[in-house]
């Protein structure tokens, strides 16, 4: 059997009862993350703009773009929540099987996926063990196929996220459509041309759209496949298919026999973002804030900071000197400045004003990236990271941190998981909505329907959407009565 045809059958054959339920409280977590940031996410220009561009082609339809009271056709919605999901690189994070694996080769796996899954979902009225068995598998594929394809794939230039995004979340969809075999090869086909995605675009609003465009792809790759389309049966494993047009190759024992064997989110597992930032500075983040906390340290007593990493790091953390919050999410310097002058990393530090913050500026100047030769030999497949502070006193701190929290070996409790999505659905929603959404998720797979999660993830906006528009009629039915008097 070939590797494309061993992805389809494995989406195509597992059952709801075929996860085991540790995954699937696993994935409650990983939905309740990614709905979170997509509804923060909701709010960044760049995805104002993706709305605004799907207004004005008269983009109504059956698929809600949640924190708002827009609704599209089903790739459309899934464009607009893909970039929303990633607008503020606030989302989950795929880990590596191996040493030699350059860690940001590999995905934001839930984006994408999550994206599709809740255009196509609320389409077809899935129940909520329907929603959640597409997400997983979808995650699942994405996941596996980024972990096998050769580094080079993200060396070269591609972003992952963007090129296995479209893949996992074409099989997802196809799930949720009942395709078969046959079917959901010919959507990996479909989706494997659709794919791309460039690195230079990082620090740009390009980069969400990468996770909107892989998101759409995959929405349409699935509804052509549904309606008769074809494409190569063996488009992963070709000689001109898709990991040796996009890498040169792949390492198949990372994913033949592997698919859910145990499932990805297991081992070696998916970490969740604290911070709306590059998940290679996450490390160092926790332990810049530790360290301040514990000497009680402010910008002023610091006089240089020099922070070790292996030398992957430099190839996504590009900018040392960033003029925009989304340069800023991929800068050691503002990443370390930013939480000494504020003491926190939340949503309200990645602003551009706070990129301009002359305090945060002048020491941003005072940090250096470099490669540690110790943590270079240990390999990428974590990020660790060293920290010295050198104080004016003349005083020297350092630390080093190997895992930020988040990561599976310190994962976020619930209660820590719904706090962030609280922090982030309270740019959009009323309390009562973001609490009900809460709610729902927890018991997810329970749901008959997914529609009051639906309801829930765009209850405020479009409630008051709903009584502009009946107060907008009342109006004209008034002006329209007194207009009919004066004429008699």
């Amino acid at each position: 059997m070939g590797l494309t045809q061993e992805v389809a059958e494995f989406v195509a054959r597992t059952r709801y009862r075929d996860v085991p339920a540790e995954i699937v409280q696993s994935a409650r977590g990983f939905i309740l993350d990614g709905l979170g940031v997509a509804l923060a996410g909701s709010t960044d220009e760049c995805s104002r703009i993706i709305q605004a561009h799907i207004r004005q082609m008269n983009g109504k339809g059956e698929s809600s773009i949640i924190g708002t009271a827009l609704s599209a056709p089903a790739a459309k919605a899934a464009l607009a929540n893909g970039v929303a999901g990633h607008a503020m690189d606030y989302d989950d994070t795929q880990l590596s099987t191996s040493k030699q694996a350059v860690y940001g080769l590999l995905t934001h796996p839930t984006t994408p996926v999550l994206a599709a899954v809740l255009a196509v979902g609320e389409k077809q009225r899935v129940t909520g063990e329907q929603f959640v068995l597409a997400y997983l598998l979808g995650v699942e594929v994405e996941c596996r196929i980024a972990d096998a394809i050769h580094p080079r794939h993200y060396q070269d230039g591609f972003h992952s996220t963007a090129t296995m995004g479209g893949l996992g979340a074409a099989m997802a969809v196809g799930k949720i459509l009942g395709l078969n075999e046959t079917e959901l090869a010919r959507a990996l086909g479909i989706a494997a041309s659709m794919a791309s995605g460039l690195r230079e675009n990082f620090g740009t609003m390009t980069k969400p759209l990468h996770a909107g465009r892989a998101a759409e792809n995959g929405v349409n790759a699935g509804l052509l496949a549904r309606d008769g389309f074809t494409a190569a049966a063996n488009i992963l494993e070709a000689r001109r298919g898709f990991f040796n047009a996009m890498a040169g190759g792949f390492d198949e024992t990372k994913i033949a026999g592997r698919l859910g064997a145990p499932y990805f989110m297991k081992e070696p597992g998916i970490s969740i973002k604290p911070y709306p930032s590059g998940s290679l500075s996450h490390p160092a983040q926790d332990l810049i804030l530790d360290l301040i906390t514990q000497h009680d340290l402010r910008a002023e007593d610091i006089d240089h900071i020099d922070v070790g990493t292996n030398s992957n790091v430099p190839n996504a953390l590009i900018y040392p000197l960033p003029k925009t919050a989304l340069e800023g999410k991929f800068s050691i310097p503002f990443c370390m400045a930013i939480a000494v002058v504020e003491r926190k990393a939340g949503i309200a530090q990645f602003q551009d004003r706070k990129v301009r913050d002359k305090k945060v500026v002048e020491l941003m100047k005072r940090v250096t990236l470099y490669i540690d030769d110790e943590l270079e030999k240990l390999g990428y497949d974590q990020v660790r990271s060293r920290i010295r502070i050198r104080l004016k006193s003349g005083r020297v701190i350092e630390a080093r941190n190997d895992v930020a929290r988040g990561h599976p070996e310190k994962p976020m409790s619930w209660a820590e998981l719904s706090g962030k999505f609280r922090d982030c659905a309270s740019l959009v929603l009323a309390d009562k909505d973001a609490e009900t959404a809460i709610e729902l998720v927890e018991g997810i797979e329970d749901m008959k329907s997914i529609a009051p999660l639906i309801h829930a993830l765009t209850g405020g906006r479009a409630k008051k959407a709903r009584k502009t528009k009946t107060a907008r009629r009342s109006n004209q039915n008034r002006r329209d009565k007194t207009l009919r008097r004066k004429r008699s």
